[in-house]
């Protein structure tokens, strides 16, 4: 048995990690430069740069101007790479391709088909149909009554197909498009839109073979924000690569603004589906005709955008389309490119705020659009863009396939589709992590909720950022380029983005010392570097179950079987919230605990099992952190704890739903009784803010809608909670605690016992310590109380409705 005793040192340093590519550089006289990697002060250094302005330089805005509507170079797009799609008639020729799709018109014959049977069976066809006689007579009137609905359902797919499909058609419109999304991203991203200089090359020579191949190229970006799309267009206009239609939800189609966006790359699909089969087929429909085309596409594998800031769970819906395209053999092969899109600072995030902390999100309409203009002066830094290497759709498909075949247990076909779908999804948005830059801006928010104390010094900033900037590298993670530039300097720019509303200064004192004015808002760029250190987040979580305890070493060590199980239970957990590493449980633990100790934060001690194999008896910090006030092991700590505490607050939130004892005005639920999922939610909401200021709660983040959903996904996933959703979208998802999971009520109220109780106490365990938190009676006693006057109050929001149904369990 031994222990590890060595001095501090970081595990990898920025000069022992091979440089970055090049940023690319294209200035306004169609020149191509590759410059040094690096924030510089010069603006040229990005893909996309600022344009001239009227006011400023009337000249040369007149000359940009005439440059671009007269087609002058690159801007003519005349030999880019891709199928044609910039000629009159092009979006007629796309919709009678759509109509004329074997399938489209196969599945119109069969729903007009049963629509005639049940019309016959109903006797709508005369009496002879209903009698099932099968006259003459009555044959025709099927026969005529069946082509009559194949028009009509034909009519109605043309109208779809002309509302859903993008129409890129005008070289004059588009070259006027990108000149306006130019100007307004540029003076929005004061330092332009930066790309690899080496990700560019490869792509352009993957896309050139593609469109000798007649394959597409299938972008599938990150999803932070509505100018993800726009910076990929004008990036691909930019290089000459052909623009991919845009899969966009049809919520954004709003006058105007919606034509706009269709002709210049967006298709339109309902933000659900149900079940209306023809939709759904035609919807197929077009996505083969693409593909088989070899039209490039981009869609976003999250669905939505991120509020949080890290990467969401893949949405299924889009991506099963194009997958279908390929694995049916109706199309050849496409090429799969995850791409990642990173910002000094993301417009919306004020907003996403609102929406997290329980505001209804607005229906997007033109003024809201328009009065987006007023953040467009701004200086919101620079757009980073990064492409990971492209790879065949075919491919993967193929070797998913030969895995499968090699299973001990055959699946069915249902399930083998299911499996390969949730493997695409989880590769792509691994690969996004894989090539995304951490911004200036989220290494200074990283580091400002991270620290213990109310602010940190400048000095201390800038050591901490160039601290956080070593752990990205040697976590394999890349930083946003910093050329020649002293850190102080990066750092003074990404105050300057962040401003005043998010950061804060102290005056009046020797050394500038800064605080974080918004944490919620904070951890929005914070989350843009917690996949990195996920692992060992987790594994110091785990090991906090024994620190917390307080005491000697030899108090605060823990075996390594009961942080297996911790490191376990957390990842289980919070599968559905992160990304991890696919090698399995074991395999990353190990892996984890030996960067740890490299890295010095904890020593290990070990022995010997009956077979004389090397094992891990005990984990403990290591001397060097405990002198330097355990810093490291606390950043990893701090960065998982508003997630510990939010799934502890869903946890405990369900003690909400536990019945009275006997019926009372304000809870008249038998056990049985199901809620609206959504008032509960919003119930728990309200639950965590009253906890966040009575000071059971450390973090008010965690009372956000988003991972508050996640964690009720998980508990019913682990059938903690049962969630009815009806087929009728007016019609609410219900919720009810699952039986052996229902908490037992006394006369004082609900008893801190049972499965519910210990399954929170166990989050619990990981949770950072408050100062209201020590004495776990009172707390117990305050908390349970406080759910049971929350959950009342969930109770006469939803009688009235529950007695209008009529009881029962929904």
């Amino acid at each position: 048995m031994g222990s590890s005793n060595k001095k501090r040192k970081p595990r990898a340093s920025s000069s022992s990690t091979p440089e970055q590519a090049p940023d690319l550089s294209i200035t306004a006289d169609d020149q191509v430069y590759l410059h040094a990697a690096g924030y510089n002060e010069s603006p040229d250094r990005g893909l996309i740069n600022s344009m001239a302005r009227f006011r400023s330089s009337p000249l040369d805005f007149i000359r940009e101007v005439s440059l671009h509507f007269s087609g002058t170079g690159w801007r003519s797009f005349d030999d880019h790479i891709g199928q044609p799609e910039f000629y009159s008639g092009f979006s007629e020729d796309m919709k009678t391709r759509v109509l004329s799709s074997p399938m489209l018109v196969a599945k119109v014959r069969e729903l007009a088909a049963k629509r005639v049977e049940m019309e016959a069976k109903e006797g709508l066809l005369g009496e002879e149909a209903h009698n099932g006689s099968g006259g003459v007579g009555e044959k025709d009137r099927k026969v005529k009554r069946r082509v009559q609905i194949e028009e009509s359902l034909m009519e109605v797919s043309e109208t779809w197909t002309d509302n859903m499909i993008c129409k890129m058609e005008s070289k004059n419109f588009i070259r006027g498009a990108y000149y306006l999304a130019t100007q307004l991203l540029t003076r929005a991203y004061h330092q332009g839109v930066h790309v690899s200089s080496e990700e560019v090359l490869r792509l352009r020579a993957v896309a050139d073979k593609a469109a000798k191949d007649k394959h597409s190229i299938i972008f599938l970006p990150c999803h932070r924000s509505h100018v993800d799309y726009v910076s990929l267009q004008i990036i691909c206009y930019r290089l000459g690569l052909a623009l991919p239609t845009v899969v966009a939800g049809d919520n954004l189609n709003f006058p105007v603004v919606g034509s706009f966006l269709q002709h210049a790359g967006a298709m339109w699909i309902r933000r659900s589906f149900g079940d209306d089969q023809l939709y759904i087929t035609l919807v197929q429909a077009y996505i083969d005709t693409l593909l088989q085309s070899g039209y490039n596409l981009e869609c976003f594998v999250e669905g939505g955008r991120s509020r949080t800031g890290k990467l969401l769970p893949p949405k299924f819906g889009i991506l099963s389309y194009m997958l279908d395209s390929v694995a049916s053999g109706r199309v050849d092969d496409a090429i799969i490119c995850p791409v990642s899109t990173q910002y000094d600072k993301v417009i919306e995030v004020d907003s996403y705020i609102s929406e997290l902390l329980g505001q209804p999100k607005p229906k997007e309409n033109l003024m809201d659009f328009l009065s987006a203009s007023s953040v467009l002066s701004l200086k919101l830094g620079r757009v980073d863009v990064r492409f990971h290497e492209p790879w065949s759709l075919r491919t993967f498909i193929n070797q998913q396939r030969e895995r499968f075949s090699q299973l001990p247990q055959q699946l069915d076909t249902k399930e083998d589709r299911l499996r390969l779908l949730r493997t695409l999804g989880y590769k792509v948005l691994s690969e996004i992590n894989d090539v995304s830059v951490v911004m200036p801006t989220a290494l200074v928010g990283t580091v400002l909720l991270t620290l213990r104390g109310r602010g940190v010094g400048k000095s201390e900033l800038i050591r901490r950022v160039e601290w956080l900037s070593d752990r990205v590298r040697a976590q394999g993670g890349r930083v946003a380029h910093f050329g020649n530039l002293p850190t102080s300097v990066v750092v003074d720019r990404a105050l300057e983005v962040l401003g005043p509303g998010l950061v804060g200064l102290v005056p009046g004192l020797p050394e500038d010392t800064y605080y974080a004015v918004d944490r919620f808002q904070l951890s929005f760029y914070r989350n843009m570097t917690i996949h990195l250190f996920i692992l060992q987040s987790l594994v110091s979580a785990a090991l906090y179950t024994h620190v917390k305890r307080g005491g000697g070493p030899e108090y605060q060590r823990i075996s390594y079987t009961d942080l297996h199980a911790q490191v376990h239970f957390l990842s289980q957990l919070f599968r559905g919230e992160f990304i991890f590493p696919t090698e399995g449980l074991d395999h990353n633990l190990a892996k984890t605990l030996e960067g740890l100790e490299a890295d010095n934060v904890i020593k290990i001690q070990r022995g010997k099992d009956l077979n004389g194999v090397e094992k891990v008896e005990y984990v403990e910090l290591s001397d060097a952190e405990r002198e330097t006030g355990r810093e490291n092991f606390d950043f990893y700590c701090f960065l998982i704890w508003p997630f510990i505490e939010a799934a502890w607050l869903g946890a405990i939130s369900l003690t909400m739903l536990t019945p009275p004892l006997t019926h009372s005005s304000s809870s008249p639920f038998p056990s049985s009784t199901s809620l609206e999922l959504k008032k509960v939610q919003d119930r728990a909401q309200l639950f965590g803010k009253t906890l966040y200021h009575q000071g059971d709660l450390s973090y008010f983040e965690a009372v956000n809608k988003e991972t508050l959903k996640n964690a009720y996904t998980r508990f019913e996933e682990e059938g903690m909670i049962v969630v009815t959703k009806a087929r009728d979208k007016n019609t609410p998802a219900t919720i009810k605690l699952a039986d052996e999971w229902m908490p037992q009520r006394g006369m004082k109220g609900i008893i801190a016992e049972g499965k519910l109780w210990r399954f929170a106490e166990r989050i619990s365990a990981s949770r950072r310590e408050g100062k209201n938190r020590r004495d776990g009676a009172t707390v117990q006693t305050r908390v349970l109380e406080l759910a049971d006057k929350v959950g009342g109050g969930c109770g006469r929001m939803i009688v009235g409705c529950f007695w209008r149904r009529g009881g029962g369990s929904g």
